[in-house]
C-alpha cells in the first residue's frame, strides 16, 4: 500500500474517532457541553488560542509516542 493511502485512512480513522468521542459526550453529557460551550464565549481569545495550541502539541506528542 502507498504511504499517501495509509496516511489518508489514518487521517479518515482519526475524523471518525473525533466523531464517536463527542458523540459520545454529548449523549452522555449534554447540559455539562452545553455550559462548557456557554463558558467559552466568555474565555478571552489568547486563552482559547493557547489551550488549542497546548492540546495539539499534546496531540502530536501522544500519537509520535504511540507510533514510534
Amino acid at each position: 500500500m502507498q504511504l499517501g493511502r495509509f496516511l489518508m485512512r489514518d487521517l479518515l480513522t482519526a475524523l471518525a474517532l473525533i466523531l464517536v468521542i463527542e458523540g459520545i459526550a454529548y449523549a452522555l453529557f449534554p447540559e455539562m457541553l452545553r455550559r462548557l460551550a456557554a463558558r467559552t464565549t466568555r474565555t478571552p481569545a489568547q486563552a482559547l488560542r493557547v489551550g488549542g495550541l497546548i492540546a495539539a502539541i499534546l496531540g502530536v506528542m501522544f500519537v509520535w509516542v504511540l507510533r514510534h
